[in-house]
């Protein structure tokens, strides 16, 4: 009886080392949501360690440690107003912009008085540490109608990317109470109607207590990493697109669809395995007119996440659309964590969407996704 069971048990162990071998998931094997997940996590428990650290090294402290030039910048700071009745020391957000040096090292905070500013901004690269402030009881208002197909100077259609009404390609912009406004309207079936109210191309940039009006491509997420904290988007089709690494969360962001008939969300384009971009929404509320997907797939590797999310019944029972590239549902990374309401229900969802485990989740809930203990700062010490 000894001899078979121990025979047995040889066998075994052979069965289970060629099943291992046949199934082990190798670097050839193991597929871009494995290792999406893996890296992230990864990069989520370094963080917290050094978190923990820095809190160790600074007792006492928030356990940011902010990087050298923007420590630098906020121990230089300057403001200069900007009133359209003439009692500040500028006119026009443009005067004001046109004051700061460039290649400026201290952060420049433009103290926006309230009023209707129609203005076509663009803050360059060369003016890092530019902060908008604006009147939490009657924040200003930055206002343009271009659109994609509308005539530049040089004659020729701006495109989306030029139709913004204020464009940041600076690093270290911050925004505070502004209301940021792209008029044109969307006309189902038109071309060329993108017309976007906010570009940010600029990375480590904060937005607090602001507001994002447009219809088609509102907020252009273009690129570098990026914080939304307590803000309003209004759009009817792809209104949150680009290839940026977001954190949209806390205080209810809200997320408001006009759309007339079906719409998205979210375009995000992530074209390639190895970027490290993505849009993550925590804690928002997604409310309005019309049906919309939460995300469609721009890029072949699209990466979308909300958690924690409010989810009214305009959104569809699918959730999320390949945007008619087949080959994109095995490669996109869409996924949904402990989120309520009506559209929260998973019944109808595509079967490529992701329901995230309490493990998967954790890399995108935090500041840390958006690598913000080196460079957020708090809007109550602007």
């Amino acid at each position: 009886m000894a001899i078979v069971s121990h025979f047995q048990l040889i066998l075994l162990l052979s069965l289970c080392t060629l099943l291992f071998k046949s199934c082990s998931w190798s670097p050839e094997r193991v597929s871009d949501y494995e290792r999406w997940v893996s890296w992230n996590v990864a990069n989520y428990q370094k963080r917290t360690v050094k978190e923990a650290e820095s809190l160790v090294q600074t007792p006492g402290s928030s356990g940011t440690v902010l990087d050298l030039k923007l420590r630098n910048a906020e121990m230089n700071r300057v403001r200069k107003s900007v009133s359209q009745d003439g009692t500040g020391d500028f006119k026009t957000i443009k005067e004001a912009l046109d004051s700061i040096p460039l290649h400026n090292i201290k952060r420049v905070i433009l103290d926006i008085k309230p009023g209707v500013y129609r203005e076509k901004i663009i803050v360059p690269r060369t003016l890092p540490f530019v902060t908008f402030l604006g009147n939490s009881s009657d924040p200003p208002t930055i206002t343009g109608n271009d659109t994609a197909s509308a005539t530049g100077r040089n004659g020729m259609p701006l495109k989306t990317f030029q139709s913004a009404t204020v464009a940041v390609d600076a690093n270290y912009f911050v925004a505070i109470n502004v209301k940021f406004e792209n008029t044109a309207p969307h006309e189902i079936g038109s071309v060329g109607g993108q017309a976007v109210a906010l570009r940010i191309s600029g990375t480590k940039a904060a937005f607090y207590n602001c507001s994002f009006y447009g219809a088609q491509d509102t907020l252009y997420d273009h690129k570098g990493l990026h914080y939304f904290n307590n803000c309003f988007i209004q759009g009817s089709v792809d209104f949150i697109f680009g290839y940026g690494r977001s954190l949209y969360e806390v205080q209810n962001c809200n997320l408001n669809s006009i759309a007339k008939k079906v719409a998205s969300l979210t375009a995000q384009k992530r074209t390639n395995s190895s970027l490290e971009s993505g849009f993550s929404f925590k804690d928002n509320v997604v409310t309005g007119s019309g049906t919309v997907f939460l995300g469609r797939a721009w890029g072949d590797y699209s990466r979308v996440v909300f958690s924690y999310t409010f989810l009214d019944k305009l959104v569809l029972p699918q959730g999320w659309s390949n945007w008619g590239n087949h080959k994109r549902a095995s490669s996109v990374y869409y996924g949904e964590y402990k989120c309520t309401g009506p559209g929260a229900n998973l019944t109808g969802r595509v079967g490529w969407a992701r329901v995230l485990t309490d493990e998967e989740a954790k890399p995108f809930i935090g500041t840390y996704y958006v690598e913000g203990d080196t460079w957020l700062i708090s809007p109550y010490q602007i």
